[in-house]
């Protein structure tokens, strides 16, 4: 029976694929198998001995300690892809509320409430609302993951001219891509050009406050940027001195904070990028497979800290070690059970970064002996048996 802590209230569609005779499902547990999780902050956390895997029901991985998980041997995945649509539905109308003056128009005609004759005042105010088309516009997509694809995708549905970059862009996003998406060969040449810019990259060292003081002064006049994937890939400071000087139009962001609010040509969105029911069972589902996928077959999916690894399962004893990726591993990890007499029935190695994990399918033996062997070589972080 595996132990499942679950951290946040996790979808009842996604709880629905651990199986109830094999699994356990626990609001608070001191010895889990896995976690699941949404936005909890698991950086204070102490990460007990038997914990194998973590799954978080959505992308971003920010509140999960992920080098401590690493050094104990825990997979952490995430869900990419899974609450995109709904994100992309976000998007779609950020663009839409940026260009049309929308919100301050619907704002303007509720402060009417005690007006008399609102028809008319209507029809003799609403010139102060008047906004651009979006057909024809021209918007660059920063970032062509699963999100950055559909938005690229939607906007060149809606008529705009859309510019695409991302340097690490996958061959599976890319044949997701329209063909009227134009490549767009660096990231300045999307500052410059285009008439919209949205955001859809993580948040790292690289990309973090990516829209700045310097970029902006080499954006169009009147740019509408959007930020529906990371607070911190937008310079606060830097944006409030461009709405100030007009060289901004508006800034839609999905992630307000108190320095935002109040400000003219600022849309702030609660965070509802993904608060959609489909989002959140989608989410759930994925995660909840991906870590049942690994706990009983060792099969690896979308994981933040380890290497995708998987090798269908035919119902042979499976030996699953995550190890440091250097040399001279993997041999000692055959040797140790070609020692013990045993036959490899399979093998399979791979890295990422730091780390690496290798699955051996092996024939009759003994196992516990072969264990013991291999948690002894040298960068070797954790050793796991699946039975038949």
């Amino acid at each position: 029976m595996y132990k499942i802590l679950t951290l946040n209230k996790i979808s009842k569609n996604g709880l629905e694929r651990l199986p109830k005779d094999s699994y356990e499902i626990l609001s608070e547990c001191d010895a889990p198998d896995g976690i699941l999780l949404r936005s909890f902050n698991m950086h204070e956390m102490e990460l007990p001995d038997t914990l194998k895997g973590v799954a978080r029901a959505g992308a971003g991985v920010n509140n999960i300690p992920l080098d401590k998980c690493s050094e104990k041997g825990v997979v952490v995945f995430n869900t990419p892809g899974a609450n995109a649509n709904a994100v992309k539905e976000l998007v779609i109308a950020g663009l839409l509320l940026s260009s049309r003056k929308i919100v301050d128009g619907i704002n303007w005609v509720q402060s009417l409430k005690d007006e008399k004759d609102v028809a008319k005042l209507v029809e003799k105010g609403k010139s102060q609302f008047v906004g651009p088309e979006l057909l024809g516009k021209k918007i660059g997509v920063v970032g062509l993951g699963a999100i950055g694809v559909l938005v690229a995708n939607a906007a060149n549905s809606l008529g705009m001219s859309v510019m695409g970059y991302d340097p690490f862009i996958s061959v599976d996003a890319a044949w997701r891509l329209s063909r009227g998406v134009h490549k767009a060969p660096t990231l300045d040449a999307i500052i410059a050009e285009c008439d919209f810019i949205t955001l859809h990259v993580p948040l790292n060292d690289e990309t973090k406050y990516m829209i700045n003081e310097e970029t902006i002064a080499k954006m169009k006049n009147g740019v509408r940027i959007l930020n529906f994937s990371r607070a911190k890939l937008v310079n606060d400071d830097a944006i409030k001195a461009a709405l100030a000087q007009g060289k901004v139009a508006v800034y839609v962001t999905d992630f307000p904070d108190e320095g935002l609010l109040g400000l003219g040509n600022v849309i702030t969105i609660p965070h509802l990028g993904a608060s959609t029911p489909e989002s959140e069972d989608n989410c759930a589902q994925m995660a909840a497979l991906q870590l049942k996928n690994y706990l009983e077959f060792g099969i690896i999916e979308n994981s933040v800290n380890l290497p995708t690894c998987v090798m269908p399962y035919v119902g042979r004893r499976r030996i699953c070690v995550i190890h440091r990726n250097i040399p001279n591993v993997v041999g000692p990890l055959t040797t140790a059970v070609a020692k013990r007499g045993i036959n490899i029935d399979n093998c399979l190695n791979k890295s990422k970064g730091d780390y690496a994990y290798t699955t051996i399918d092996i024939d009759d033996g003994n196992i516990d002996q072969v264990k013991e062997d291999l948690v002894r070589i040298e960068g070797v972080i954790s050793v796991r048996i699946i039975l038949p």
